[in-house]
């Protein structure tokens, strides 16, 4: 009987163990990836690596397997880490803490402060990762966003929950800009990621393009170019998890991603070590699969809030056409386009109406809205196509009644167009501002 009762004793014990191997030894590292012989765990499973130093362990994450042998990628460096360390399951996926205190933070992407201050009080933990939204769940865009920015909220106005693209080459103006709109959405929160950049640009876009005011209601998540490329994606992911927390409190949230381009080489830098192959430019078939589940993170949801999104795409060459761009702009609701001309003859923001374009327009502008956009877009349109001849002086007055409009209303339309970055406008008085500017040539007010 003793026996028995022992037996239903190991029983009891046994029951709540889990059948696994719960430590693997590492067989191989190429740089980028641990080929391990074990442990039992799963795609996204954390794991930890010992160190050189007893106690001392380098988290990783499993990434794949391939031959029997488990594949992780390491969130640090394994300097000092010899061919048959232990390696540990610890049963989890990475999940990042979210709170109200992370507002005003500086953060890198596993929630730990960056800037010094103490550590963030967390309210709870949440998965970087999330199940799709259903579509049925989804409100309607039909409230408008304000930015401060003038030629986006009187020619490309933006809805709450709008998801939009600044396509833009490098040292065109793009931080800037971001940065102009953080600083004066009209928005709850305001969510940062900057994502491979440099860690100076880091400090300027804090200190000069965000300033204190931005930084105020802003939690500034940072993953810089010399962090290994899982942290980077992971970043990515974590920023739009804290945006979803404060979204579940019925926040309007503005979420800005500089930039989503950095994103895709960390995950092709990811695809590629892990054996995807290649498709188009050396992109590996997961970065086009990730796109549109992150992007569809953002929008407005019925009894919450909203996440209206900004991504930062990063134009290799000015090539508007490059992969990574050409599939965010089927993706996104609007994009606006930053033009290397422009920023040259001093037009800042470098915004390109006739390349820009806001799919929610007729969502968020009324009908005389609707006439006054259209008219300042023909008049820049018709001044374009003859900028040559004007410029030369080869046009004459009298010619084209519609060009002589044009000539009279486009430097007054690209001086409203033009703002410092210190300098904010509502949406109204953007419009205000445009309806004077073409009344005269028959639009009714």
């Amino acid at each position: 009987m003793n026996g028995t009762a022992a037996l239903f004793g190991y029983g009891r014990l046994l029951a709540g163990k889990p059948f696994a191997h719960a430590y693997g030894s590492l067989l191989g590292f190429n740089g980028l990836v641990i080929e391990a012989d074990g442990p039992d765990a799963r795609v996204g499973e954390l794991c930890e690596v010992d160190g050189e130093m007893p106690g001392q362990c380098v988290c990783a994450e499993v990434v794949g397997f391939r031959e029997g042998r488990v594949l992780l990628m390491p969130f640090g460096h394994l300097r000092g880490v010899a061919a048959g360390a232990r390696i540990r399951a610890l049963g989890r996926t990475l999940r990042v803490p979210v709170g109200r205190a992370m507002i005003g933070r500086v953060i890198d992407a596993f929630g730990k402060p960056l800037d010094g201050g103490l550590d963030i009080a967390a309210e709870s933990h949440r998965d970087i990762q999330r199940v799709p939204i259903n579509p049925m769940h989804r409100a309607p865009l039909d409230e408008a966003l304000e930015t401060g920015v003038r030629a986006i909220d009187g020619v490309l106005p933006l809805a709450k929950g709008q998801r939009v693209g600044v396509f833009a080459g490098s040292g065109v103006g793009k931080s800037t800009l971001l940065g102009m709109m953080a600083r004066h959405v009209r928005a709850d929160v305001v969510v940062v990621a900057m994502i491979g950049e440099r860690g100076r640009e880091v400090g300027d876009f804090l200190d000069n393009a965000l300033g204190a005011e931005g930084r105020e209601r802003s939690v500034m998540l940072v993953a810089t170019a010399d962090q290994p490329a899982l942290v980077r994606t992971h970043a990515v992911h974590a920023a739009h998890a804290i945006a979803e927390y404060f979204r579940d409190l019925g926040m309007d949230v503005l979420l800005m991603v500089d930039s989503i381009t950095r994103f895709a080489m960390a995950q092709r830098e990811v695809g590629l070590a892990v054996g995807e192959p290649p498709t188009s430019r050396g992109y590996p078939p997961s970065v086009f699969n990730l796109l549109p589940q992150i992007l569809e993170r953002g929008g407005r949801v019925r009894g919450s809030g909203s996440i209206s999104a900004i991504y930062s795409v990063l134009v290799e060459g000015d090539d508007m056409n490059e992969p990574v761009a050409d599939h965010m702009r089927a993706i996104l609701d609007g994009h606006v386009v930053l033009s290397r001309d422009l920023a040259a003859r001093g037009q800042l923001p470098a915004i390109d109406l006739l390349s820009s374009v806001s799919r929610l327009v007729s969502c968020v502008a009324s009908g005389e809205e609707q006439q006054i956009i259209q008219r300042v877009r023909t008049i820049v349109s018709t001044y374009q196509a003859s900028r040559d001849l004007v410029d030369m002086g080869a046009y004459q007055a009298g010619a084209n009644p519609s060009l002589d409009e044009a000539i009279i209303h486009y430097p007054r339309i690209a001086e409203c167009l033009r703002q410092k970055p210190s300098v904010w406008s509502t949406r109204r008085e953007s419009i205000e501002l445009l309806r004077d500017i073409v009344s005269t040539d028959g639009v009714q007010t």
